[in-house]
């Protein structure tokens, strides 16, 4: 049995009183939500933090509200249960509820957050092992070790991204609240997320993740594809999110997220580039569906055969585009 090691909890009643906290307990603390990742990784010893600050007891945390021309807001401690059995959501948002409704199970997404989720640590086969195994093969780069394993001359640490909600949200132009004891900041999601697999989150650690904010999506349509092991529940080893606007049959923009497939969401700008003007028939589906696999690189860090993945990524965007055309398309998730 793994058991968890000692550390002291916080239960802060608002934000402000937890963004206090955060800074005076210093880097020994660390945010606890749902916890559905962070204590995992403490019994696995990857994380070892002496402080736990419960956000669980602040309300407007868990707040989901529409504001002016169907903006809306989303408090980061909504659970993934809440986002699925939201009607408004999966009307108006349909990447990122598919995204919520593909994690883990409804236990898990009981107990999770939006929030944890975004926040999520990044995965890879050789780390995401008990303290014993870890120890046998030396160690990794991403913890008590100094070689990445996935590729041993590389310089930074190669763990995934594994997300769901990320690529979602950020298809669907997403940004977030960054609340900490001298203030806040609103950033895109886009630029929260760095390519390391080590310093994957651009967000200070004095700073809570509060708040996900989306503009209307009037005249937008989204989805999200994801390939994951088990059919059931698991983690994505590859994901895509689209979501474009269109009139006429042609579209004005379009966003394509690619997950799963490098420490961060990858952003498929040529292929958004080449689908704006465009009717998205079979030709530029499958163009598109080109252009945007040629970012994904498949690396030994997670489930399947890293050609068949980048093969998968292809076919995963064409089928995002054809269902943005309004084509009916069982299995959408394998």
């Amino acid at each position: 049995m793994m058991r968890l090691p000692l550390f002291q909890y916080r239960s802060p009643q608002t934000l402000g009183e937890a963004a206090v906290m955060l800074n005076s307990e210093g880097p020994e603390a660390r945010i606890l939500a749902g916890g559905t990742d962070l204590l995992p990784n403490m019994k696995r010893r990857q994380q070892t933090p002496s402080i736990l600050i419960g956000l669980r007891g602040i309300r407007e945390l868990k707040e989901a509200s529409p504001r002016e021309e169907n903006a809306w807001s989303l408090g980061a401690c909504l659970t993934l249960s809440d986002i699925v059995h939201n009607p408004r959501i999966r009307e108006r948002f349909g990447a990122l509820w598919r995204a919520a409704s593909l994690i883990a199970t409804p236990l898990i997404q009981n107990m999770g957050t939006l929030g944890g989720n975004l926040c999520l640590d990044t995965r890879c086969n050789y780390y995401n092992q008990n303290y014993e195994w870890r120890k046998a093969i030396d160690f990794c780069l991403k913890k008590d070790g100094n070689m990445c394993w996935v590729a041993t001359g590389s310089s930074r640490c190669l763990a995934v991204s594994s997300t769901d909600t990320a690529p979602a949200l950020i298809a669907l132009g997403a940004r977030v609240r960054l609340v900490s004891h001298n203030g806040e900041r609103v950033v895109p999601l886009s630029a929260f997320y760095r390519n390391d697999g080590i310093e994957h989150l651009a967000r200070r650690n004095d700073e809570i993740l509060a708040e996900v904010l989306l503009d209307s999506q009037e005249g937008w349509r989204s989805t999200y594809w994801k390939l994951r092991r088990r059919g059931s529940f698991d983690f994505p080893v590859l994901s895509v999110a689209a979501a474009a606007k269109i009139s006429g049959g042609v579209v004005e923009e379009a966003r394509l997220v690619l997950g799963s497939l490098s420490s961060c969401p990858l952003k498929a700008s040529e292929a958004e580039s080449f689908l704006s003007g465009r009717p998205l028939d079979d030709d530029v589906i499958r163009e598109a569906a080109a252009l945007a696999s040629r970012i994904g690189k498949p690396l030994d860090n997670t489930d399947f055969n890293m050609t068949w993945r980048k093969k998968v990524c292809r076919e995963f965007v064409i089928n995002a585009l054809r269902e943005l055309r309004g084509e009916e398309l069982p299995d959408r998730c394998k």
